[in-house]
């Protein structure tokens, strides 16, 4: 059983816009929530809008890794898209932006963003100081807030052809450079390009975990930034407990017990609605580059 929902207005859609938890108590147990409705790019605007997609009934309960949906296509028909089949999603314009933004009520690009320009107001850095690599890049949301609060220059890395052609199609201009590459078997052309840039910055959000991106490339994409420079990224909060089996709560732990990783900012908040309309707690953390990882 499915129930469909098209847009702002729609039970479902609707509860992924009301809240940010919307209580004191909830407020108390998840730390700071995103705030604002993304817009995005205009020339997403009727794609998102002619766009149909329906949820499993909430009372069907999913893992993050496991979440899909159903799409209507242009001949009526319905298809489905697993959440982390994001080659197929990012093929269809603004279907991303439908399903985790528009129903899903996910705000942490923008809530990312601005923690890191809360914790560059502590320095004699700006924004515009700063040159980002975004890993994970995907179709260039994180860029796109990056560039809202300041920041001229990002180089985005991901694995995938679809996502770098997604985030030219919508989002032209964004990135100094786009290399589709996997960190965690890095080709040394790629390398000599990263190192071109002069990175100062990496950023990871909503990307770390369920195999998309394993700690050896992180660790990669974290090499390539200078010492001194920052560290802004996102993981939930099951991959920071003990019983964590990904090698992130380790590489983490370890980086915070070393002072490799200075942190700056950390905070617990609402990542986005689940299928069934329960919130997906995340960490953020803005943390300086002090030395390499373990």
């Amino acid at each position: 059983m499915t129930s469909t929902v098209n847009g702002f207005d729609s039970a479902v859609a609707g509860a992924g816009h009301t809240g940010h938890l919307g209580s004191e108590a909830a407020r108390r147990e998840h730390g700071r929530l995103g705030e604002g409705v993304y817009r995005g790019p205009g020339a997403l605007t009727a794609a998102r809008r002619a766009l149909r997609v329906a949820l499993p009934e909430p009372s069907s309960r999913f893992s993050q890794d496991d979440e899909w949906c159903v799409v209507q296509q242009s001949d009526g028909s319905w298809s489905e898209f697993r959440f982390h089949d994001y080659h197929r999603i990012f093929d269809v314009p603004g279907l991303y932006e439908k399903i985790f933004y528009d129903v899903l009520g996910c705000d942490t690009p923008r809530f990312m963003a601005d923690l890191f320009v809360d914790a560059l107001s502590g320095t004699d850095q700006t924004p515009a100081d700063v040159r980002v690599l975004d890993l994970g890049a995907g179709n260039g949301i994180m860029a796109e807030e990056l560039a809202s609060v300041g920041v001229g220059h990002a180089v985005g890395v991901d694995i995938l052809p679809e996502a770098q052609a997604a985030a030219e199609r919508d989002r032209p201009g964004l990135y100094a450079d786009y290399l589709v590459a996997d960190l965690t078997a890095l080709d040394p052309a790629d390398a000599r390009t990263l190192a071109d840039h002069r990175l100062t910055a990496l950023t990871v959000v909503a990307a770390l975990g369920f195999g998309d991106i394993p700690p050896a490339a992180f660790r990669t994409a974290y090499d390539q930034i200078a010492d001194g420079g920052w560290v802004v990224l996102t993981i939930k909060d099951a991959f920071l407990a003990e019983d964590d089996t990904s090698g992130f709560a380790t590489m983490i732990s370890e980086g915070l017990a070393s002072g490799s990783l200075e942190v700056v900012r950390r905070e617990r908040f609402r990542h986005r609605l689940a299928t069934d309309a329960s919130p997906l707690v995340y960490e953020g953390i803005v943390a300086r580059k002090r030395g390499p990882l373990g």
